[in-house]
């Protein structure tokens, strides 16, 4: 599965990436986030309850950063465990640029999963991924006091 956006951000790019990398704005924009902790320089872990309608899993996940230029660009990747529902993996390609007083964020992600997860069926996964991500931006803006615009891919 593909997902993707761009996302306008009436906010300087230094705040963006200070957001970014701050575990408190993400708890406030993950949806159903439980805990997210830095473990390393370029390594988080985290807790999600996520809502697939009629089954709520609780993951447990660990988060890479890598290629990272500050203030610019980063690759996230990572693993969750759902238990009994199995696993889901990702990673996102993540760019910030300026766009005048503003900053462009360039989101591209790729996941799947296995096991249970998949039962579901990829279609439902796949819609409520992208609300998700969309959702994520907007709750990410709220978080850091910045209005998002969503324009698509």
């Amino acid at each position: 599965m593909q997902f993707g956006g761009r996302y306008l951000f009436h906010a300087p790019r230094s705040e963006v990436w200070a957001a970014l990398n701050n575990t408190e704005t993400l708890r406030a924009a993950i949806p159903g986030c439980r805990r997210i902790d830095w473990t390393g320089d370029n390594a988080l872990e985290l807790e999600i309850k996520v809502n697939f309608g009629i089954v709520q899993p609780v993951f447990t996940g660990d988060l890479t950063l890598s290629h990272v230029v500050p203030a610019h660009r980063y690759t996230l990747s990572g693993r969750g465990r759902g238990g009994v529902l199995g696993m889901a993996q990702g990673a996102a390609h993540i760019v910030i640029e300026d766009a005048e007083d503003n900053t462009m964020l360039h989101f591209t992600a790729t996941g799947g999963a296995d096991g249970g997860i998949m039962k579901l069926g990829q279609a439902l996964i796949g819609n409520s991924a992208q609300k998700i991500i969309d959702g994520f931006f907007t709750r990410f803006g709220d978080a850091m006091g910045a209005e998002v615009t969503a324009l698509g891919e």
